[in-house]
């Protein structure tokens, strides 16, 4: 079940990760939604695959999700247009 929009992701997310966050997590898990759709698993790979891309550009630091410094080129371009 694909996001349409940051308020349509669990509330668990929606509450932990900052704005950018979501928009990273969103279009991470709708891309790998997409991409395994012959498995039997794919809502579980396509959350796999929306934190690890959320990883790599924001660390839990003192119980909260902050972006990692030098990571802000990178994103820009992957969730611009989401």
């Amino acid at each position: 079940m694909p996001y349409a929009s940051n308020a349509a992701l669990p509330e668990p997310i929606r509450h932990a990760l900052p704005v950018h966050a979501q928009d990273i997590y969103r279009a991470a898990f709708n891309n790998a939604f997409a991409s395994y759709r012959s498995s039997t698993r794919r809502e579980e790979i396509a959350h796999r695959v929306a934190w690890a891309a959320v990883k790599k550009v924001y660390a839990k630091r003192l119980g909260k999700w902050q972006r990692v410094a030098g990571s802000a080129s990178r994103t820009r371009a992957k969730t611009s247009g989401v």
